[in-house]
């Protein structure tokens, strides 16, 4: 019966730590400021509160198109979240 191939020993820990550093130089992304994040948080939960004021309150439709445009634009900074 033939025999299997032998796996490849893995890296050992330094040359991983080395090598996730590196590939962080490279890249050159710095995580994202705080304040960022609370700004993307903020107009997602404002948004939706607007839209469920419009619902339970029975508001004017501008409430609705508001909260969806805030809530919009919450999720597309978290495309940029690093």
């Amino acid at each position: 019966m033939p025999e299997s191939k032998r796996r490849k020993p893995k890296n050992t820990g330094a040359t991983q730590s080395r090598t996730a550093s590196n590939t962080v130089l490279k890249t050159g992304d710095e995580p994202s400021p705080t304040w960022y994040v609370a700004v993307m948080a903020g107009l997602m939960i404002v948004g939706t509160l607007l839209v469920l004021i419009r619902f339970i309150f029975r508001q004017d439709q501008v409430l609705l198109i508001v909260g969806l445009g805030l809530i919009a634009a919450g999720f597309f900074m978290t495309t940029n979240y690093k």
